[in-house]
C-alpha cells in the first residue's frame, strides 16, 4: 500500500466533518445573518460538492487539476461571499467564513497532489481572499492563514520524500531481482558450461597436438564467459532440468528424499552416511542442496588431488537438514576464496553459498591449511514439515 493513501482517506473524513461544522455553524447564529438566503444558496452548493467528489479525493490518480481548481474556486467563493452574506459588523467581530475550516481540506488536496510547492501557492490565495473580506489583516486572521499554510506545506513535503522513498525502494527490488537471477544463471553456468570447457582445456593441454589447441580456444572460451558473467548478466537458453520435468501436466509434486541425489555422488573416494530414514525436502529443495554438494565435492577434485577422500554427513533436524562435507586435502589458504571470486570463480561464491542462501539457509565454511576442509550446509525445513514433526513428537 502506498504511504500517502492512508493520508488521503483521511482528507476525505476530514471534508465532511468540516462540511457538517460549517453548516452547523450556519444553523446556529443563521438570525444574525444580513444575508442568510445567500449563506444558504452557497451551502446548496458545498454540501452536494462535498459529498458527491468523495471518490475524487480517494487518492492520487482520481484527484485531477481540473477538479482541484473547481474545489479552490468554491472555497475562495466562499470566502469572498461572507461580508455580503454576514455583514460588516459580523465579519469585523470576527465570526468564521462561510467554508470556515473546510477551505483547508482543498489546500490540503493540494498539498497531496502537488508537494509543497502547490500547498504554499494555494495557501497564499486563501490568506489573500481573508485579508479581502476582512478588509485588512487582522491577528487572528494572519494566525488561521499561517496555520493551514504551514500544515499544508509540512504535509507536501512528507508526501514528496515518501514518493521518493517509494520509488528508491521499488529500483532497489528490481535490482536485488536482477542480481540473484543473475547469480542464478551464474550457478548454472559454472556447474555445466564453465566445469567442461576447463575438462576441456586440461585434457587437451595434456594430450599435445590438435587437442592442445583445441584446450586453448576452450580456455578462452572460459575466460571470456567468466568475465562476461562478472560484468553483466548472460540470457542463455536454459537447459532442460528435472524441475522442468516437474512442472509438465500430469506431474506428481510431493516431496524428494535427499539422500538417494547425495548417494550418487558417493564412490571410491566419496563416503556417505545419514538416518536410516528417508530425508525428505522439497523437490527444488533437494536438488539445489544436491547442487550444492556436487560444487563442493567438484572443489575436492579440483583442489585436493586425486588422492583425497571426502566424507558426506546429514544430519535431519525438525528445525533444519545439515549436510557437511570434508576432506583430507591440504586445505585452503588464507584469502584464497576472495581472490577467487574476483576472478569469477564462483564455486564457492555462487554454486555453494549463493545457492543455500536463496533457500534461507547458509553455508560455513572451515579450512586449515594442512588438515582439509569441511563446508556445512544447513538449509530449514519448511513449516509444515515442522508443524507436523511437532505434533508427532507431542
Amino acid at each position: 500500500m502506498s504511504v500517502e493513501q492512508p493520508l488521503w482517506r483521511a482528507l476525505t473524513g476530514y471534508r465532511v466533518l468540516t462540511l457538517c461544522y460549517a453548516v452547523g455553524l450556519f444553523l446556529a447564529s443563521y438570525r444574525e445573518y444580513a444575508m442568510p438566503h445567500l449563506a444558504v444558496a452557497y451551502y446548496v452548493v458545498l454540501a452536494p460538492w462535498t459529498l458527491l467528489t468523495l471518490r475524487r479525493v480517494s487518492g492520487a490518480a482520481r484527484c485531477t487539476w481540473a477538479f482541484l481548481g473547481a474545489d479552490l474556486v468554491i472555497a475562495l467563493t466562499g470566502i469572498l461571499l461572507t461580508p455580503l452574506a454576514q455583514g460588516a459588523d459580523r465579519v469585523a467581530s470576527g465570526v468564521p467564513t462561510l467554508p470556515s475550516i473546510w477551505t483547508a481540506g482543498a489546500v490540503l488536496a493540494y498539498a497531496l497532489k502537488g508537494g509543497w510547492r502547490w500547498a504554499a501557492l494555494t495557501s497564499a490565495l486563501v490568506g489573500l481572499a481573508n485579508v479581502v473580506q476582512r478588509g485588512a489583516p487582522s491577528q487572528s486572521t494572519v494566525h488561521a492563514v499561517l496555520l493551514v499554510c504551514v500544515a499544508s506545506i509540512a504535509i507536501g513535503y512528507v508526501i514528496e520524500v515518501a514518493r521518493a522513498s517509494e520509488r528508491t525502494l521499488a529500483r532497489a527490488l528490481e535490482i536485488d531481482s536482477a542480481t540473484r537471477e543473475r547469480e542464478r544463471l551464474a550457478r548454472d553456468i559454472h556447474d555445466s558450461v564453465l566445469q567442461v570447457l576447463a575438462m576441456v582445456q586440461r585434457r587437451g593441454t595434456a594430450l599435445g597436438g590438435e587437442a592442445a589447441e583445441l584446450g586453448r580456444l576452450a580456455g578462452e572460451q572460459e575466460s571470456a564467459l567468466r568475465a562476461l558473467v562478472l560484468g553483466r548478466p548472460a540470457a542463455p537458453a536454459a537447459p532442460a532440468t528435472e524441475d522442468a520435468e516437474d512442472a509438465r501436466p500430469g506431474a506428481a509434486p510431493g516431496p524428494l528424499d535427499l539422500l538417494p541425489l547425495l548417494a550418487a555422488h558417493s564412490g571410491p573416494g566419496v563416503s556417505l552416511a545419514g538416518p536410516g530414514t528417508p530425508v525428505l525436502l522439497p523437490p527444488h529443495t533437494a536438488r539445489e542442496v544436491a547442487a550444492a554438494v556436487a560444487a563442493a565435492l567438484d572443489n575436492v577434485r579440483a583442489h585436493a588431488g586425486e588422492g583425497a577422500r571426502a566424507w558426506l554427513l546429514v544430519e535431519d533436524e525438525p528445525e533444519a537438514v545439515l549436510v557437511t562435507v570434508r576432506d583430507d586435502g591440504p586445505g585452503i589458504p588464507e584469502g584464497r576464496l576472495d581472490q577467487a571470486a574476483t576472478e569469477g570463480r564462483l564455486g564457492v561464491a555462487q554454486s555453494i553459498r549463493g545457492r543455500l542462501r536463496d533457500l534461507g539457509g547458509g553455508a560455513e565454511l572451515l579450512s586449515v591449511p594442512g588438515q582439509g576442509t569441511e563446508v556445512e550446509l544447513r538449509v530449514p525445513r519448511p513449516a509444515t514439515h515442522t508443524a507436523h514433526t511437532s505434533r508427532e513428537t507431542g
